[in-house]
């Protein structure tokens, strides 16, 4: 760890801060106009908040445009009822538990899981705003794995249990690079790791669209809440989750198998522990960036 801290303190923060400066200056559109990358340019087929309607008596509140609420709600659609498949290709055994799938890449290695995707979309969105000094997660050892570092060329060595950044290649402010470095994010990072990061809420009457329910274990599991809805009459709120599970596979709304009613939405009201279709988690497990 001597070994590590030495390395951290001669990291090269003028160039990285350099690089920065360079990558948001030839950026060609704004964030705005650009906030889902990965779509590069496909046909989209409508949004969440365009195609999952609150239950009766229920209204989404306005969101800011910029925000993560706002990022999140309008997460773009796959058409129609299609099937969740895995990383290779394959459709996954289990397909009775989502309402639709966000329009989103798995990549093609059993990478991107359950805390791998609450990562990638809120690295997706820093990314979108390119808030790039922002984007930095915790590796299970306890490093942090800055998104600045890896963009300057830095890449990580593991020396046994220690971790340490080295210059290995040149600078690539490209998209490509980010998701590279995402991947390397994935590999050494999950639920444990992101639990330790995130702060609790406490009270899940205060949830916000971007929460996390997640249980950090080897193995655990965390679904990210993507958008909310509230009962003007009663104060009551709904919110949507999404999820990604074992293997890597298409990021999905999942339905509310405990209430037909108003699913795919759930209830704040759901007492102390909320039922998805494939895990349970407890009230406190509401956890936020």
């Amino acid at each position: 760890m001597i070994r590590q801290r030495y390395l951290r303190r001669r990291s090269p923060s003028i160039l990285i801060a350099l690089v920065l400066v360079m990558w948001s200056t030839v950026a060609q559109t704004p964030p705005q106009s650009n906030k889902y990358s990965w779509l590069d340019g496909r046909c989209r087929w409508g949004s969440i908040a365009e195609r999952v309607q609150p239950p009766t008596g229920y209204e989404r509140p306005e969101s800011v445009p910029g925000t993560l609420a706002d990022w999140l709600r309008h997460l773009p659609l796959r058409a129609g009822k299609a099937p969740v498949r895995l990383y290779d290709g394959e459709e996954r055994r289990v397909q009775g538990v989502h309402h639709a799938i966000i329009d989103i890449d798995i990549g093609d290695k059993n990478l991107q899981q359950c805390a791998d995707a609450v990562i990638r979309l809120y690295a997706e969105y820093l990314y979108s705003l390119e808030e790039y000094g922002k984007i930095h997660f915790n590796f299970t050892s306890g490093d942090t794995a800055w998104f600045s570092n890896w963009l300057a060329g830095y890449r990580p060595v593991m020396d046994g249990n220690v971790v340490y950044w080295s210059k290995t290649v040149g600078v690539d402010t490209s998209y490509e690079n980010f998701r590279r470095y995402l991947d390397v994010v994935f590999t050494y990072s999950g639920s444990y790791s992101l639990s330790q990061e995130l702060q609790p809420v406490g009270d899940v009457r205060d949830m916000k669209i971007g929460d996390v329910f997640i249980q950090g274990g080897f193995p655990g599991h965390a679904v990210i809440v993507v958008d909310m809805a509230v009962n003007q009459a009663t104060g009551n709120k709904v919110f949507l989750i999404a999820q990604s599970y074992m293997p890597a596979q298409d990021i999905h709304i999942l339905k509310n198998i405990q209430d037909a009613g108003i699913s795919p939405w759930y209830s704040t009201e759901f007492g102390d522990r909320l039922i998805t279709p494939e895990w349970h988690f407890c009230k406190d497990d509401l956890m936020r960036f």
